[in-house]
């Protein structure tokens, strides 16, 4: 009886222990963002590659984009201990931010956009989300921390 007693206390002890560890509490790896964040990237840069013609010739696609990015953005933020990878979607989401939104809403402000513009936007998209899906597959410190870095948290 005392034997099933201090086996019983040393469970609850060690499930304490587990349950309070801050490791325990960081984001795991999501298969869903990361495939999901690898189908944004692809078709936000096809899509830019467009850019050189009329936004209006363009606009199911690009709905479809933003649609897509709405979706993930609000996957994110309904993700338990999730705040860096949300923050940077918001940032991918925001219209007035250097991202995919804001490209979108520069083209559509001017109707399109010059080729060395589209390579220079597209080159700082590229690194946002590649910075994303690094931090999405591995979940480490140091993707952390560029991440943080490039959201002004550090």
């Amino acid at each position: 009886m005392k034997t099933r007693f201090y086996a019983v206390y040393l469970s609850v002890v060690a499930l304490l222990l587990v349950s309070s560890c801050t490791s325990l509490r960081a984001p795991v790896f999501d298969q869903y963002s990361y495939q999901k964040g690898t189908e944004l990237k692809v078709d936000a840069t096809r899509l830019m590659d467009k850019a050189t013609m009329q936004y209006v010739s363009q606009t199911e696609a690009i709905e479809h984009l933003e649609g897509e990015l709405a979706k993930m953005l609000e996957y994110q933020k309904n993700r338990p201990n999730n705040q860096i990878s949300y923050a940077m979607w918001k940032m991918m989401a925001n219209p007035d931010k250097k991202f995919i939104a804001g490209f979108l809403k520069r083209w559509k402000e001017e109707g399109k956009l010059s080729s060395f513009f589209i390579n220079e936007a597209k080159g700082q998209v590229v690194e946002a989300l590649d910075l994303i899906l690094q931090y999405e597959g591995k979940k480490d410190p140091a993707a952390e921390k560029r991440l943080q870095g490039l959201l002004g948290l550090q």
